[in-house]
């Protein structure tokens, strides 16, 4: 006998409704309903916790949904193109990250070096000499 959606959901580490929406957007199938009640099997699990593990590393749904339907032993290239566009826009996200944290480093330096006159930090975040930062609310 197979498990209910909301077991599913808890074997996969997810709420039902996310169950439901992969399910709209077809990544897992939906089960006819045996005596009134949907029942999911190990195959089911075992497509969520892949769609799971891709996320993490990254991928789009629409990625997911492609990756599944690759076959595993003919598909090779595709698979290698998917994570080849996947790296680099982890590359380009990395850079990103390490231009914010090198400019967030050089406002600390500045903030520590004086006394005087309005803190880097707060002044960078400041638009149109509207502070970001308030003491209210």
């Amino acid at each position: 006998m197979g498990m209910t959606i909301s077991a599913l959901a808890k074997a996969g580490g997810v709420g039902v409704e996310t169950v439901r929406y992969y399910q709209r957007r077809g990544l897992i199938g939906t089960p006819d309903r045996g005596a009134g009640i949907r029942r999911y099997d190990a195959g089911d699990v075992r497509r969520l916790a892949f769609i799971r593990s891709a996320q993490g590393a990254g991928f789009t749904l629409d990625q997911i949904g492609e990756l599944l339907q690759l076959d595993a032993g003919q598909d090779r290239a595709r698979a290698r193109a998917l994570a080849a566009e996947r790296i680099a826009a982890l590359d380009g996200k990395i850079a990103e990250l390490q231009a914010a944290r090198s400019a967030l480093e050089r406002l600390a330096r500045q903030c520590h070096a004086s006394q005087e006159g309005p803190c880097p930090i707060i002044s960078a975040f400041d638009r149109d000499g509207v502070t970001m930062v308030s003491g209210s609310g």
